[in-house]
């Protein structure tokens, strides 16, 4: 069988990379082109578009780069349909994918959708357009089913793929990590900025400004796989400071507590049972558009799940030195991260068991066989 998957991040790039693998234990004779990542291109198949060329965040980001945007979504359409796959795995990037959804409906191209457009968040509207363009949709989260089946469109629920991607990791050994890394034996706060340059730019000050008043740990900063460290360089003023590129997991698996930028990585965060603070910073004109059409109380996953504020969600205005400090040393405290660690427990139960990409893909080779 053909797929053709797109993908749009690097988070994007981890979930379709295992479920790349899944396919592959399906179908032996599957073939994949995609747009995705390092990892997606390591699994096997094709690589039309590394994520890297359409990395925009926020709605002034987006309209500034339009132009470039709209070629790509032509592009992506002449591609599949010189490609004339089976089926067509979209995995979330709504913003791109609902468009090709809808022509390649349109088409008569199957199409898949695994992990949801956070349709829920906001233009709930959308949804319509969802059940008219996707034919399957495949969930990670488990309040999502719910969500969808409001709108009488049945979704699958297949569990999270984060859990198999952090519980089938070999365990890391400190004192070799931290040798190999010139790490010292002080506590480690890892610093998570996000992927983007955008993202880090907006947060990876401010969480740095801490350095000076927290001697007693070391702060380490987890570089995404799509930036370099002469980006980040910039940024470090301090000496107390490292740098450890793409080995994200498993700094957080030695690691003290965290200070991370609202995405994925505060759920990963979480399932690492590290203490975290929950940081977000947009564009100014982005944030305001944004605070008009999304109705949620939270943006962390943690707290989205759990349906209460089981992390400290500092955005906007919120995310400066002083708050930054107060919070810190909040989840260094021993009462507030024992309540920590048993709010992370319960909400790995709600996330269900394992094997999410072996299940989303046993589901898209049946459907298409």
């Amino acid at each position: 069988m053909k797929y053709y998957i797109v993908a749009g991040e690097a988070s994007g790039d981890l979930h379709g990379s295992n479920l790349m693998k899944a396919l592959y234990e399906q179908d032996e004779k599957a073939d994949i082109r995609f747009w995705g990542g390092d990892l997606m291109q390591a699994a096997g198949g094709t690589l039309v578009k590394h994520y890297k060329e359409r990395q925009f965040m926020g709605f002034a980001e987006v309209i500034i780069n339009l132009r470039k945007i709209l070629g790509l979504i032509k592009f992506c359409k002449t591609d599949i349909a010189s490609f004339k796959p089976d089926v067509i795995v979209f995995i979330d990037n709504s913003g791109f994918n609902l468009r090709i959804a809808k022509w390649a409906k349109q088409q008569g191209f199957k199409t898949h959708y695994y992990i949801s457009p956070q349709v829920w968040a906001s233009r709930a509207k959308r949804v319509e357009k969802i059940k008219r363009d996707v034919d399957a949709m495949y969930c990670i989260l488990p309040f999502e089913k719910e969500f969808y089946e409001r709108h009488n469109y049945k979704v699958n629920f297949v569990g999270h793929p984060l859990i198999d991607g952090i519980t089938d990791r070999p365990q890391v050994d400190e004192n070799e990590f931290r040798t190999s890394n010139n790490l010292s034996s002080k506590p480690i706060i890892a610093l998570l900025p996000g992927s983007r340059k955008q993202e880090i730019t907006k947060m990876l000050g401010v969480m740095l400004s801490l350095v000076n008043d927290f001697e007693d740990y070391q702060f380490v900063i987890a570089g995404a796989p799509s930036q370099d460290y002469e980006f980040y360089k910039q940024f470090i003023k301090q000496d107390n400071v490292s740098f450890i590129s793409n080995k994200t997991y498993d700094l957080l698996s030695i690691s003290n507590a965290a200070l991370v930028t609202s995405g994925t990585a505060t759920l990963e965060t979480a399932l690492y049972k590290v203490p975290q603070v929950v940081c977000y910073k947009a564009n100014p004109i982005s944030y305001h558009i944004a605070k008009r059409i999304i109705t949620l109380k939270y943006i962390s996953l943690v707290n989205l799940i759990m349906d209460r504020e089981v992390v400290t969600e500092l955005i906007q205005g919120d995310l400066n030195k002083e708050r930054l400090t107060q919070e810190l040393k909040a989840i260094l405290n021993s009462e507030k991260r024992e309540q920590l660690y048993l709010d992370y427990y319960e909400l790995e139960q709600k996330l269900g068991g394992k094997g999410a990409s072996d299940k989303a893909a046993k589901l898209i080779y049946e459907a298409i066989s």
